[in-house]
C-alpha cells in the first residue's frame, strides 16, 4: 500500500509531539514529507530535526502541494478552522490536533452569544452500563503564550485541557451507545463553572510556580455534563495543579469500576532527598522539583496514547475507514465544552439541542 506523506503545519510543541510519534510509523506506512511554520527558520529547523523535505511558511502552498496527502494541523488554536478547511479544499486527507475549532472572541464578549447550537474494550467484556465517569487533566499551566489570551486560543484550561477529558467521557458513551443500540449515547445537557484562582490575593503573594500568566482566560473549570440515558460524567480541568501532569479517568458501571491512571503513572517510582541526584534526567512533564518520590514514565508518550493515536489515523485514511476519534466526537466535545461556558456565564444549565 502507498505510504501517505504527511505534512505538518506548525512547529512548535504539538508539532514536536507528533512528529517524534510518527516515527514508528516513518517508511512503512508514513512519510514527513513537509512542514509549515510562520518563518521559513522555524520550519528549516524542525525540518533538519525531523528529516522533512520540503518547506513552506505559507499553508494554502503546503495544502496545494502535489507531494502532501495529509495535512496534520498543529499550529495555534485560532488558525485550526481555517486550516482545515483550505486543506479539505485541496482534496487532502485532514488530522487537527484539538481542540477542532473555537470561539476566537474577546474576553468581554458575552458568552451567551458563543455558538453552542451551531458548534454542535473494557466494555466489551463487562457488558456493564455506565453510571458515572470521572475525568481530569491538570498541571500547572501552558507554556505557550497565546494560551493565556481568549482572542488566540479561544478559552482557558475548559477548552485548552478539558478538551482531553471531556473526548474521553464523550467517546466512552459513543462507544457504548454503539454497543447497546447502534448509535452514540451523547451528552444531553452541562452545567459548568471556571475561574481565576491565579488572580487571589492569595496566590499573588506566593512564589510563583505556574507556567501560564493568564490575561483573561481561567485557569480552574469543572463541568458536570448529563447524558441522554440519564449517566452523568464529572471533568476537572485546571492550571492549577503542581507536582507534574495530572490524567485520570473513572469509569463505574453497573457491575464494575475501570480507574485509568496515566499520570502520575505509577510503574516506576524514584526517590532522592535532593533533586540534584538525578541531574539532567528527565522526570516527567511539568514537575517543579526532582527532590522527594517522583514518578518517571518508563513510555511516557505511549501512555498518553500519541503514538497509538496516530497509527488510528494513518490506518483510517489508508482503510478507508472512520477514526476512532473522528469529525463527530471532535464537534461535540466543543460543543460541550462552550455549552459549559455559556452556563458558567449565567449560572444555569443549558440543554443542548438534540432534535
Amino acid at each position: 500500500m502507498t505510504v501517505l506523506r504527511i505534512g505538518i503545519v506548525g512547529a512548535r510543541f504539538a508539532a514536536e509531539l507528533h512528529a517524534v510519534n510518527y516515527r514508528p510509523l516513518v517508511g512503512s506506512k508514513v512519510e514527513l514529507a513537509a512542514v509549515c511554520a510562520r518563518t521559513r527558520s522555524q520550519a528549516e529547523a524542525f525540518a533538519k530535526r525531523h528529516a522533512v523535505a520540503r518547506v513552506f511558511a505559507d499553508y494554502h502552498e503546503l495544502c496545494a502541494s502535489p507531494h502532501v496527502d495529509v495535512v496534520d494541523i498543529c499550529s495555534t488554536t485560532d488558525t485550526h478552522h481555517e486550516v482545515a478547511i483550505a486543506a479539505a479544499r485541496a482534496g487532502k486527507h485532514v488530522i487537527v490536533e484539538k481542540p477542532l475549532t473555537g470561539a476566537f472572541v474577546e474576553a468581554t464578549e458575552p458568552r451567551e452569544t458563543m455558538p453552542v447550537a451551531k458548534l454542535r474494550r473494557l466494555l466489551d467484556a463487562s457488558g456493564g452500563a455506565i453510571l458515572e465517569l470521572r475525568a481530569e487533566e491538570s498541571h500547572s499551566g501552558s507554556h505557550a503564550a497565546y494560551a493565556a489570551r481568549w482572542k488566540t486560543s479561544g478559552g482557558g484550561s475548559l477548552l485548552r485541557m478539558g478538551s482531553h477529558p471531556v473526548g474521553v467521557v464523550l467517546h466512552l458513551k459513543h462507544y457504548e451507545g454503539m454497543l447497546r443500540r447502534g448509535r452514540p449515547i451523547q451528552a444531553r445537557a452541562v452545567l459548568a463553572d471556571v475561574a481565576q484562582l491565579t488572580r487571589l490575593p492569595a496566590h499573588a503573594t506566593q512564589k510563583r510556580y505556574m507556567s501560564t500568566k493568564a490575561e483573561d482566560v481561567e485557569d480552574w473549570a469543572v463541568a458536570l455534563i448529563t447524558f441522554e440515558d440519564g449517566t452523568k460524567a464529572t471533568v476537572h480541568s485546571n492550571d492549577i495543579t503542581l507536582g507534574g501532569v495530572r490524567n485520570v479517568v473513572t469509569a463505574y458501571l453497573t457491575n464494575g469500576v475501570v480507574h485509568a491512571n496515566i499520570n502520575p503513572n505509577t510503574a516506576l517510582a524514584a526517590y532522592a532527598p535532593d533533586g540534584a541526584v538525578w541531574g539532567d534526567e528527565y522526570i516527567t512533564e511539568k514537575v517543579e522539583t526532582k527532590a522527594g518520590w517522583q514518578f518517571p514514565s518508563p513510555e511516557e508518550d505511549w501512555m498518553r496514547g500519541y503514538p497509538q493515536e496516530l497509527a488510528d489515523f494513518v490506518d483510517a485514511i489508508r482503510e478507508r475507514r472512520e477514526p476512532l476519534s473522528g469529525p463527530r466526537l471532535a464537534r461535540e466535545v466543543v460543543e460541550v465544552i462552550y455549552a459549559g461556558y455559556v452556563s458558567a456565564a449565567t449560572g444555569r444549565r443549558v440543554e443542548l439541542d438534540r432534535a
